[in-house]
């Protein structure tokens, strides 16, 4: 038997993920890692691969944005995110909006594309999305979503998301580790005034943030299906789960104003896709992106847990 280390825990992985997809329960798995001696409790994505998330496009393509560095940038197909090449970030905005637009038809030329096809460059985030370092608080989030009664696979995703392993304020005031807006805020109980802003408090903004789910973007996600075509899908879906947090970005009328412009209902994963390639109102590139990003987050912390971590088990099966 010659199989490596690395490749002793892929398998080890594997075969916990298949117990666990047999399983209804959440699927949460320890982590351990020699470098800081600690478990950590993350939860297992698989059912990406299982429902084949991890195959489209725009999958793809974020998760190469998060893993590469902010001095390149991918040129990329606006309807689908097919990365066609790359350029150097210096080089691009060194460039008069002449010269990029002239750079741009040359690449629509050399690939053969229809004339009228729009071509994003957008930079690489990986000093952005810093993966690793979010692991440690996910355990924390999961606890406290779970004793909210809301599925921590929010906690998760929405801290893989949102200024991961950073305090940052968002261009529309949104802040703290679950970016969460003043007025929101102060309506999921904390206090934010020119003195306290509780949202940096990890806790209190995990508790809020699993709030604002459990109160509007869970019911609201259940009211439109429902409005829209009688949909009742399973809330432990996934597609169901992107659409929720959709609306934790975008809001309940943005989301629901951009679904009226179907010309019949449908779900799934064809609604989420439809999601991703339609704009609206408010509902724009940023609200698009949010459930594919969400995505390459947890199958680049997967890739991260199978390469990094010495011991992976599941404990809930």
């Amino acid at each position: 038997f010659s199989a490596t280390f690395t490749q002793m825990k892929r398998l080890l992985f594997y075969l916990l993920v298949f117990i666990g997809c047999n399983s209804n329960a959440q699927t949460i798995i320890d982590v351990y890692c020699y470098e800081d001696s600690c478990f950590h409790e993350v939860i297992d994505p698989e059912m990406l691969f299982v429902e084949r998330w991890d195959t489209l496009a725009q999958s793809k393509f974020w998760k190469t944005v998060i893993n590469t560095t902010k001095d390149t940038c991918l040129i990329n197909i606006a309807s689908n995110r097919k990365i066609l090449n790359y350029i150097e970030r210096s080089v691009w905005f060194n460039q008069t909006e002449s010269e990029k637009n002239i750079f741009k038809d040359s690449i629509i030329d050399y690939y053969c594309l229809d004339s009228n096809t729009r071509l994003y460059i957008t930079a690489g985030k990986k000093e952005f999305y810093q993966i690793e370092q979010v692991i440690p608080s996910i355990e924390s989030a999961i606890k406290i979503f779970q004793e909210n009664s809301v599925d921590p696979w929010f906690a998760q995703s929405i801290l893989l998301i949102e200024s991961p392993a950073q305090l940052k304020y968002s261009s529309k005031g949104a802040y703290g580790p679950f970016q969460i807006m003043k007025r929101v805020a102060r309506n999921m109980g904390l206090i934010v005034n020119k003195y306290v802003d509780e949202r940096k408090d990890f806790n209190k903004s995990a508790y809020a943030a699993s709030e604002l789910l459990k109160r509007i973007c869970i019911p609201q996600a259940r009211r439109i299906l429902c409005e829209m075509g009688d949909i009742e899908p399973f809330e432990s879906e996934l597609w169901f789960k992107f659409l929720v947090l959709h609306i934790y970005h975008a809001g309940a009328k943005n989301v629901e104003s951009l679904l009226a412009q179907l010309d019949q209902p449908i779900q799934g994963m064809e609604l989420i896709k439809w999601m991703w390639t339609n704009e609206y109102g408010n509902f724009k590139n940023s609200s698009q992106n949010y459930s594919q990003i969400a995505i390459a987050a947890m199958l680049t912390l997967k890739d991260i847990v199978v390469s990094d971590c010495n011991y992976i088990f599941d404990y809930n099966n």
